[in-house]
C-alpha cells in the first residue's frame, strides 16, 4: 500500500528504571514512543483509529492494563494492545489474549524480544489505519460518483476536485453556464465535507431584490425598518457550522459585496439594526456564469472580493463539450422522471439518441433533464430537438456521426454486459467489423465489462 502513515507506540509504566529501559530500547530501533506513569494519564489522548499501538504495564497504581484492555477494546476494536508483566501468571496471559490483546510479554523481557512483538503490532496497525482509508476513500468516491454522473475526462477532473477541496474548510468558486450544475458541485461539496452535519444554505443572489438583499443575507432586528416586527436571522448566521451557496455572485450589489467581504474576512456579522457583532464559521462557495476576475477589471465586481473568494476554482463544462456523458445522463434522469411520475421508462430508441447527441444544449444539464421529463410523459417534441440539431455548429458533420455511432455502440455493449459477439449479433454487423469499430472510435470495452460504465440500474 501507498501513503503509509507513521505508527507511535505508548508505553504506560509506573517503575521509572524499567519505563526508561524500554524506551531507550525503543527509540534505539527507531521507534516514536510517547512514556505514560499511569493509565489514567494514557488515557487522555488515546481516540478510535489513532496512529499508536499500546503498550501497557498489567499492575499498574490505579487502573490496572487489563481493566485499560477491555476499555480499549470497545473503543477501538483493531487497536493492537501489548501487556506486560512480571508475574508470570499463565492464566492471566491467556485470558488476557482471549479478551483481545496482541500480545503479551512477561518481563524481564530482552530488548529484542521487546522491539520484535512492538514492530509487529506497528505493522498491523499500519495496514489497518490504511485499509480504513482506502474504505473511506472509496466510499466518499462512490458518492460523489453518484452525484456528479459521466465518464468524460472533464467531469472526472471535477470529481477529483471535489474530492480534494471537500476535505478542506477553504473557500470555492465555481464557474459554469446556466443550467451545468454549479449547485450540484456546492451540495456535493458540503455533504462529503466535516460541515456536513451543519446547515446546506442556498442563495440566489440575482433573484434577491437590492431593498432586501443586506436583510436576507445579514438579518435584522425587530424595528429596524418599516416591516420588521420580529429579529431575522440572515442567510450567513443560519449557515454557522455549515456552507453558504452564493449562486450568481456576479449579480450581487456593489454596497452588499462590501459587507459580504467584511463578513469574510471578520468571520462576522452585524444584523440590520444592530451594532453587535455576530461571529459566524462557515464555509462560502460562489457560483458564478461570468469571469469575476474580468468583471473587477471592469469595476462591475470588488476585486477585493474577488480575491478574498479566490481560493479554489472548479470549472464545469458545458454538455456540448462532454457529449459522451449524454447517454448516461439521459437514461439516469429518464429512470428518475418515471418513479416520479410512476410510469415505466421508456425505451430510448436510436433516433432519440442521435438527436440528443447532435442537439446544441443551450440549457445544459437542466434542460437534459427537462427533455427526460417530457421523454417519460410522451410529450417530447423530437422536431424541436431535430431543428436545433441540424442548425447547430459546434461540432463537424464526421465528428457529429462518430459520437452517435460510438454511444449506439457503448450502449449495446452495455446490454450484452461487453461481450463483443453477442454485441456484433445485436447490431447485426460482422464481429471483425465491430473490433474495428472500437478500435476507431476507441471504446473501453473493458470499463464496461469490470461495470465502471455499466448504466445506472443495469
Amino acid at each position: 500500500m501507498t501513503n503509509e502513515q507513521p505508527v507511535g507506540v505508548i508505553y504506560v509504566e509506573d517503575d521509572d528504571d524499567v519505563r526508561i529501559g524500554a524506551v531507550q530500547a525503543l527509540e534505539l530501533a527507531g521507534l516514536s514512543v510517547t512514556p505514560f506513569v499511569s493509565v489514567e494519564a494514557a488515557s487522555a489522548i488515546v481516540r478510535a483509529d489513532m496512529p499508536f499501538v499500546i503498550v501497557s504495564d498489567v499492575r499498574l497504581r490505579g487502573r490496572s492494563g487489563t481493566e485499560w484492555l477491555s476499555e480499549l477494546h470497545r473503543l477501538d476494536p483493531d487497536l493492537p494492545v501489548i501487556l506486560v508483566t512480571g508475574h508470570g501468571d499463565i492464566s492471566m496471559a491467556v485470558q488476557a489474549m482471549r479478551n483481545g490483546a496482541y500480545d503479551f510479554i512477561e518481563k524481564p523481557c530482552s530488548s529484542e524480544q521487546l522491539v520484535s512483538v512492538v514492530r509487529r503490532a506497528l505493522d498491523k496497525r499500519r495496514l489497518t489505519l490504511e485499509v480504513h482509508s482506502l474504505r473511506s476513500a472509496l466510499a466518499d468516491r462512490q458518492g460523489i460518483e453518484a452525484s456528479l454522473l459521466g465518464r468524460s475526462p472533464q467531469i472526472q477532473e471535477v470529481r477529483r476536485l471535489v474530492a480534494t477541496l471537500a476535505a478542506t474548510n477553504v473557500d470555492v468558486t465555481i464557474y459554469g453556464e446556466t443550467g451545468t450544475g454549479k449547485d450540484v458541485v456546492a451540495r456535493c461539496l458540503h455533504k462529503h465535507s466535516a460541515r456536513r452535519a451543519g446547515n446546506y444554505v442556498p442563495v440566489n443572489c440575482g433573484g434577491l431584490p437590492e431593498s432586501l438583499v443586506e436583510s436576507e443575507l445579514f438579518g435584522h432586528e425587530a424595528g429596524a425598518f418599516t416591516g420588521a416586527t420580529k429579529q431575522r436571522i440572515g442567510k450567513i448566521e443560519y449557515a454557522h457550522g455549515g456552507t453558504l451557496f452564493l449562486d450568481e455572485i456576479e449579480s450581487m450589489p456593489l454596497s452588499a459585496q462590501v459587507k459580504l467581504l467584511r463578513a469574510l474576512q471578520d468571520r462576522s456579522i452585524e444584523r440590520v439594526g444592530s451594532n453587535k457583532p455576530v461571529a459566524v464559521d462557515c464555509r462560502v462557495v460562489a457560483a458564478s456564469k461570468a469571469n469575476l476576475l474580468e468583471l473587477s477589471e471592469n469595476k462591475l465586481f470588488r476585486a477585493d472580493l474577488y480575491y478574498r473568494l479566490g481560493v479554489a476554482f472548479i470549472e464545469l463544462p458545458p454538455l456540448r463539450e462532454r457529449r459522451e456523458d449524454i447517454p448516461i445522463l439521459f437514461e439516469h434522469f429518464t429512470l428518475d422522471a418515471a418513479r416520479r411520475f410512476e410510469r415505466d421508462a421508456p425505451i430510448i430508441g436510436d433516433e432519440t439518441m442521435s438527436l440528443l447527441l447532435t442537439y446544441a444544449w443551450p440549457g445544459n444539464v437542466r434542460e437534459l433533464r427537462n427533455v427526460a421529463d417530457r421523454f417519460v410523459l410522451g410529450v417530447l417534441d423530437s422536431k424541436a430537438l431535430n431543428r436545433s440539431a441540424s442548425g447547430t455548429s459546434e461540432l463537424s458533420l464526421p465528428r457529429q456521426l462518430e459520437n452517435i455511432e460510438r454511444s449506439i455502440i457503448e450502449d449495446a455493449l452495455r446490454r450484452k454486459l461487453g461481450d463483443v459477439q453477442a454485441t456484433a449479433a445485436l447490431l447485426s454487423i460482422p464481429k471483425q467489423t465491430l473490433y474495428d469499430k472500437i478500435k476507431r472510435l476507441a471504446v473501453k470495452v473493458d470499463s464496461i465489462r469490470d461495470g465502471s460504465l455499466v448504466r445506472p440500474g443495469s
